[in-house]
């Protein structure tokens, strides 16, 4: 099991889970900032940074996946072969804090935002949530799932997984009646700093999932949807 860093847990039973999971060639601690925010907004939340479960081949850092000769034609099967022991620690850490896969939200940077939405596509989510920052699908989805809500947070600026990967990974989602935001933040590159960190806690805040509004309308068919034009 990877090694983790526990930012939060507390006292009382907790109400969600949060695993956060850093990018390629760093560590649990680099999101570290992000984990102490998160716990001061949400707490009564256990919040967890894990450490991918391999070295970089550099020496300098973890990482989830080889990044060695990486490419489009082998990129899935390289996130599918880790794929397991990610899914694996999801579900450790959800029996630790006794908390299902509903309250559960996977927050991901880069290589560990590939992982956080790799772990929803074609397949059963393992969390309600997962937000992917600077991050992209290997592959885009063929179905979706109102089982998870996805929030995608993008800088223009990012010159090592452009922008680009979240607009078309918002339409896809949107088409394939999923539930989706897409956030590209114009001044920023590939990075967590302030304004990411404001707009993810926003996004968690305030985005009512798809299922619920679904399940409300079911109930009350009078009810309009966010963004619906009434009738």
């Amino acid at each position: 099991m990877s090694a983790a860093v526990i930012f939060q847990r507390p006292e009382a039973a907790a109400q969600q889970l949060m695993l956060l999971f850093h990018g390629v060639g760093g560590s649990a601690r680099d999101l570290e900032t992000l984990g102490r925010r998160l716990a001061h907004e949400f707490p009564q939340a256990t919040i967890v940074g894990i450490d991918a479960p391999d070295r970089c081949a550099s020496g300098t850092g973890r990482q989830w996946y080889p990044m060695e000769g990486i490419g489009d034609d082998n990129r899935v099967e390289r996130l599918a072969s880790a794929m397991p022991a990610f899914l694996a620690t999801i579900e450790h850490w959800q029996r630790i804090a006794q908390v299902g896969h509903a309250a559960t939200a996977l927050v991901g940077f880069s290589q560990g935002g590939l992982m956080a939405l790799e772990s929803t596509r074609d397949r059963a989510p393992p969390a309600g949530r997962v937000v992917a920052i600077g991050a992209r699908f290997a592959r885009l989805p063929e179905t979706a799932s109102l089982d998870v809500t996805l929030h995608l947070l993008h800088g223009k600026l990012d010159r090592v997984i452009p922008y680009a990967h979240a607009v078309e990974a918002a339409q896809r989602v949107i088409a394939l009646g999923g539930d989706i935001t897409a956030d590209v933040l114009p001044f920023v590159g590939h990075q967590v700093n302030a304004q990411v960190v404001s707009r993810l806690i926003e996004r968690l805040r305030t985005h009512v999932p798809k299922r619920c509004w679904e399940e409300a309308l079911k109930a009350d068919p009078g009810q309009v949807p966010p963004g619906a034009a009434p009738h």
